[in-house]
């Protein structure tokens, strides 16, 4: 089996994760690893798996994937495994983290799921981390989306620690997970 690991990063908070799947991957499959813009949807059958990564952006998947994904052949002999990176707390952060994450991030793993439906292509699961805001981003969610002081102070030492070894060795357990679904 052949695996290929594509992804889009502006800041290289999904690079690192997509290069951790490939280095867990590498160890059991053949596998390549490509930004999303160097990569011909029309080759893509020649994998028996793709993973495909992206970061969050307005609660979906980032543009340049979402495009990526809409180019996929129908039926395709590969199966397909997705991840993403944003800058919100993870679900299992309390109540007000489920709020943001569903809010910000929400949006990512159903872009997955419905573009599989759509094109007829088994889908395998996902991971997601938080991943470090650019400075833009970071001034965005003071001013729009945790404004209050308190809550400021102990979320961004939170935000700016990802991603972590720990989103690592998640990232690669996931990579692990998807191969033995195949």
């Amino acid at each position: 089996m052949k695996a290929l690991i594509v992804y889009f990063s502006q800041t290289g908070n999904t690079k690192q994760i997509a290069e951790s799947i490939h280095e867990e991957i590498s160890k059991h499959a053949d596998a390549d690893i490509a930004s999303v813009s160097r990569v011909d949807p029309g080759t893509l059958n020649q994998y028996g798996l793709l993973f495909v990564g992206a970061p969050c952006h307005s609660s979906d998947l980032a543009p340049p994937v979402k495009g990526f994904l809409e180019r996929l052949p129908m039926s395709p002999d590969f199966k397909l495994a997705g991840f993403f990176t944003h800058s919100t707390y993870m679900p299992d952060h309390g109540e007000q983290g489920t709020k943001l994450y569903d809010r910000w991030a929400g949006r990512c793993h159903l872009t997955f799921e419905e573009v599989s439906r759509e094109k007829n292509v088994e889908f395998l699961g996902y991971f997601n981390c938080m991943g470090k805001a650019s400075p833009d981003i970071e001034a965005f969610i003071k001013r729009e989306i945790i404004t209050d002081e308190v809550e400021w102070e102990k979320y961004l030492p939170e935000l700016r620690r990802h991603p972590d070894t720990n989103d690592i060795k998640n990232a690669k357990n996931f990579a692990l997970e998807i191969l033995g679904k195949l």
